[in-house]
């Protein structure tokens, strides 16, 4: 199920909120579940099985390890048993289809079908299989069982409380990445009020509304450039091309963790921030410090830092970071494209920790932020395009050597047709509105309570009226 859905907005989501509300204290848990396995199930409902395989992997690793509590030994295979678990079911759903290309690419035949996952005529599972958000939740669920031996969370022994930790609906499918240590608390006592409800109803318009009146907008262009062939794409037309993709997958997944972080506030949760204006950094370290921020946390707090981090020496720290990053690639899917994406990035943060940093500092803020964002950009172009040779030739065609004109009506066209779109996703991707907001606060407080939530209702209008010709319009991120 998709939050921008009428179904999920007019049906789900009131009905399960008053089951919510209503239910004693104690079965609120369960609702969480049940609520949760419904949502998943709607669009997937064999891939279910695998979520709750990932959820039972982690809960009995939990038990197992706090009835070893001070055994050094047996916690230690128990958790290597969860994350090879739990990796399995990644390598078996993500990653077996591009293995087995590759296999059959260096073989020169296909010794694997990659459809019916058959292996010199041995019949296993289908190849072609990837259920919505699997990177999400396994990682999610998985943390649980590293963090308790690692002793920052304790055990939590009741299956229903762990398993409504991993099936919350609002981020189950493509975050932010929920920690258990970040909702253990209110898993087990939580404070529902009319101000939390109301500040969750606000921030689910404000990301249904980056979604459906800004990303899915913007994100027509990119279709249509991506879609036709790149000989025939004028320079200009490349650069507004992935120019809105890059608007696109910033308001689709920032819109998504503004709506699942309002969803949860509806619910008595407080989920951790997951972009902050990632457009105005003026490095690439600083970029992925705030895009997709629960998923660098994760990163640094699971692998980064258990490798040694800094602190073992600079050629030390530039090996855990190629390592992180090229792990970071592959988390984003299986295909070259995201090995190299997340490679080339790990080997600009390692340039900039080497000298690049101090150099950036010591020239204009302006140069830094073109810098940034030329290389943000070029890296969507090996995000969202088909293979390698499509990527390449498509940056090509971005600076003039793919042999097409510089402009043409085409591109023409599409400047009148998006220019005002771009405008509003340049100002939408600053804290520029936000500080308009907090002067007007201070300024003209009646304006800010009862216009805002005349805009607000506005906005939600709209969504309400876009939605009813769209059928299905998936997050960007569901693919992972």
């Amino acid at each position: 199920m998709v939050f921008s859905t009428s179904i999920f907005i007019y049906l789900f989501l009131p009905i399960t909120l008053l089951i919510y509300y209503i239910a004693p204290k104690k079965s609120k848990n369960f609702i969480i579940l049940l609520s949760g396995l419904v949502f998943y199930s709607w669009g997937e409902p064999i891939y279910v099985v695998v979520m709750l395989i990932s959820t039972m992997i982690d809960y009995f690793a939990g038990l197992v390890m706090n009835h070893f509590e001070g055994k050094k030994l047996p916690r230690k295979l128990c958790l290597i048993v969860s994350v090879v678990m739990n990796l399995g079911l990644l390598g078996v759903f993500k990653y077996s289809g591009f293995i087995a290309e590759n296999i059959n690419a260096i073989a020169g035949s296909q010794i694997i079908d990659i459809n019916n996952m058959n292996f010199f005529g041995i019949d296993f599972l289908p190849m072609n299989m990837l259920p919505i958000g699997i990177s999400f939740f396994t990682f999610q669920s998985m943390s649980y069982s590293i963090d308790l031996y690692m002793g920052n969370v304790k055990v939590q022994k009741n299956p229903i409380s762990f398993a409504a930790f991993v099936t919350l609906f609002p981020q189950i499918v493509a975050g932010p990445i929920v920690r258990y240590d970040d909702v253990a608390k209110e898993l087990d006592d939580r404070t529902i009020t009319i101000d939390l409800i109301y500040d969750g109803i606000i921030r689910f318009i404000i990301g249904l509304s980056k979604k459906v009146l800004i990303a899915n907008s913007i994100g027509a262009l990119w279709t249509a450039v991506k879609s036709t062939d790149i000989s025939q794409v004028s320079v200009v037309s490349s650069w507004l091309g992935i120019l809105a993709f890059t608007f696109q997958i910033y308001f689709d997944f920032s819109g998504y963790s503004d709506m699942a972080i309002g969803l949860g506030k509806m619910m008595g949760f407080h989920f951790p921030e997951n972009f902050n204006y990632p457009y105005l950094s003026k490095s690439i370290s600083e970029f992925w410090r705030r895009w997709h921020i629960t998923l660098g946390s994760w990163f640094k707090s699971y692998v980064y830092f258990p490798l040694g981090g800094n602190r073992k020496g600079m050629p030390r720290t530039i090996m855990n970071l190629a390592i992180t990053w090229f792990l970071t690639g592959v988390w984003h899917g299986a295909s070259w494209n995201f090995i190299l994406w997340g490679s080339l990035y790990g080997v600009v943060i390692i340039l900039e920790k080497l000298f690049l940093g101090k150099w950036l500092q010591k020239i204009p803020a302006v140069f830094c932020h073109i810098y940034t964002m030329l290389l943000v950009i070029l890296g969507w172009v090996l995000f969202d395009t088909a293979d390698l040779p499509t990527a390449f030739a498509y940056a090509a065609n971005m600076f003039g050597a793919g042999g097409t004109p510089f402009i043409d009506s085409t591109a023409m066209y599409q400047i009148s047709t998006y220019g005002i779109t771009f405008i509003i996703c340049i100002i939408g991707c600053t804290d520029l509105p936000k500080l308009a907001v907090e002067y007007l606060k201070k300024k003209l407080p009646l304006l800010i309570n009862y216009g805002g939530i005349a805009g607000l209702m506005g906005m939600f209008v709209m969504c309400a009226a876009y939605l009813v010709d769209q059928t299905y319009n998936p997050f960007l991120y569901f693919n992972f």
